[in-house]
């Protein structure tokens, strides 16, 4: 049995259909069968769904979720789409909660309520990337 687990990670290009992030959810069940993390799978799962939803509710280009785990037992979901502009919900002044009959509103706050960690990065005309860590180890890779 190895000691040092070699980080990996994972990117999924998916084009803007209504398929595709039930496709890119159950690609991270599988990733994570497969490197033998599927006590995340729940907090990973809610993560990329969140991401994945805003992406495809909010552009109307491709996106892509990406997978990374620098640390054993820690995961990285990331959210790429083509639109610049960083939600409310993942600026450093989060927004005002939504009202409680509201539609929308709810995931990008789940987001910042279950990952250990989050954040954004604005890639000026490329769009920007939203993610989310969980699991043990120490933060900030």
């Amino acid at each position: 049995m190895a000691t040092v687990s070699p980080s990996w990670n994972y990117t999924l290009h998916l084009p803007h259909d209504p398929r595709a992030p039930g496709i890119a959810r159950g690609t991270l069940r599988l990733i994570l069968a497969a490197h033998e993390m599927t006590e995340l799978t729940p907090t990973a799962e809610l993560l990329a769904a969140e991401l994945l939803a805003n992406s495809h509710c909010h552009t109307r280009g491709p996106y892509a979720l990406r997978l990374r785990s620098a640390e054993p037992g820690r995961l990285r979901v990331a959210v790429w789409d083509t639109d610049p502009h960083v939600p409310p919900g993942f600026s450093t002044v989060p927004a005002p909660p939504p009202p409680p009959d509201a539609e929308h509103g709810r995931g990008l706050p789940l987001v910042r309520a279950c990952a250990d960690t989050w954040g954004a990065t604005e890639l000026q005309e490329l769009g920007k990337l939203l993610w989310a860590e969980c699991g043990g180890g120490a933060a900030g890779w």
